[in-house]
């Protein structure tokens, strides 16, 4: 996008860069072990969308100590300045890199000394990353499921809650190879209410209790497969007592990073403390007709929308969405700036993070040829945002903390 300097859409992006920033892996990661100290040789496991970040923020404190380590992360995320070899696998669907991924994960835990602590890294996207399924639960059903899943309208939590079932490692059953290892579990939320067993599926955690969505949502299939799956193990099981589990980055820093940029600069800040979650359109009409309204200044928001998916999707994310919906109701206005951006880089299927708009967006993309709301009604609406130059792209952020919504109005 070609911006005037400190123009507001400058101001935005520099904002959401903060906020990136407060919650980068690296030093979330540093910060926890120079505060806590780890005084033992560590063999440590780093797995999701920000592994590789979280790796060095462990290095930079620990060093030597840190005897082995695996690494998991999306396709094109790995650090190569890392001393340590990185496995990609599929996300936001799982491939081949993911079985594997789960079998390594399962030969170095076996592996692990018993005097060797062992050091976990957990961010977003480890759902998908790693797996060990079910012996009679092929690839290409975790593909299926997970297919479904994205584009059922389930919020993570929910997802999650199913994804468990399919799992031989997720819902706490990888705290069962432990065989009594001292464990320090380290998590960067990308769920509401940060809720330590949903992040990755609670390899670790006992599973929450979170209740399987209605019956009724699921088709005959899925229905059929979930029945003949075993429970997960129960919160009380000895194998969790020698797991110690810390949150040590999440939304909410990020969003808090923000207003304080805000008002150094000056602006009044809104800071909505409830995260939000739902549908992304209804969001988007939601959060708009609050800033026309509202007086003057920056306005922040925090969590994750859903998109229920058409047979045949187009192009884009829940963020992409959620930023052409608004922009139809700020046409025309001059005022307000409108940023919708996910923390790691991506939005659905997509390499960008999301899109900022203004009230230029929608007449934009109709001089390129393209109706907005054929684009959102197809779920297509990053063609929409490329024609009208307001898609956000970051590559690889190193954190993973939901969604963030940030307006400005001028």
């Amino acid at each position: 996008m070609n911006q005037v300097a400190f123009s507001p859409r400058e101001v935005l992006l520099d904002i959401y860069a903060a906020e990136l920033h407060a919650v980068d892996g690296r030093s979330v990661v540093r910060h926890y072990l120079q505060h806590h100290p780890v005084r033992s040789t560590v063999d440590l496991v780093a797995i999701g969308k920000a592994a590789a970040s979280m790796t060095q923020g462990a290095l930079d404190v620990l060093d030597r100590d840190i005897t082995r380590a695996l690494i998991i992360t999306k396709t094109g995320y790995c650090d190569p300045s890392l001393p340590f070899g990185c496995l990609e696998a599929g996300h936001p669907v799982p491939n081949e890199g993911s079985l594997a991924g789960g079998e390594q994960l399962l030969q170095f835990v076996a592996s692990t000394p018993e005097d060797t602590k062992l050091l976990f890294l957990i961010s977003g996207g480890t759902s998908s990353l790693v797996e060990v399924p079910p012996e009679d639960i092929s690839l290409d059903e975790l593909r299926r499921i997970t297919d479904w899943l994205l584009g059922s309208g389930l919020d993570i939590s929910a997802m999650n809650s199913i994804r468990k079932r399919f799992s031989c490692i997720k819902g706490g059953r990888l705290a069962e190879q432990l065989h009594g290892h001292s464990v320090l579990n380290l998590m960067i939320s990308d769920v509401v209410g940060d809720d330590p067993a949903t992040i990755g599926s609670g390899l670790l955690v006992p599973d929450g209790g979170v209740d399987l969505p209605l019956w009724n949502r699921f088709p005959a299939w899925l229905q059929i497969l979930l029945r003949r799956l075993p429970a997960v193990p129960d919160v009380d099981t000895a194998c969790f007592r020698s797991v110690k589990s810390e949150i040590i980055a999440n939304n909410q820093q990020a969003l808090d990073a923000a207003a304080e940029v805000g008002k150094v600069i000056g602006y009044s800040v809104y800071q909505h403390s409830e995260p939000f979650f739902g549908d992304a359109l209804q969001i988007a009409a939601r959060f708009s007709r609050q800033v026309l309204d509202g007086p003057a200044g920056l306005y922040l928001w925090g969590g994750e929308s859903t998109v229920t998916l058409p047979p045949s999707p187009g192009r884009g994310g829940r963020n992409q969405s959620l930023a052409l919906a608004a922009a139809q109701i700020l046409a025309d206005s001059d005022s307000i700036f409108f940023l919708a951006a996910g923390t790691d880089g991506t939005d659905g299927l997509t390499e960008e993070a999301g899109a900022l708009v203004d009230g230029g967006t929608v007449g934009r993309g109709r001089n390129k040829g393209l109706d907005s709301s054929d684009c959102l009604s197809r779920a297509d609406a990053g063609s929409f945002l490329e024609a009208s130059d307001d898609l956000i792209c970051t590559g690889p952020t190193g954190t993973n903390v939901m969604d963030l919504i940030l307006a400005l109005k001028v």
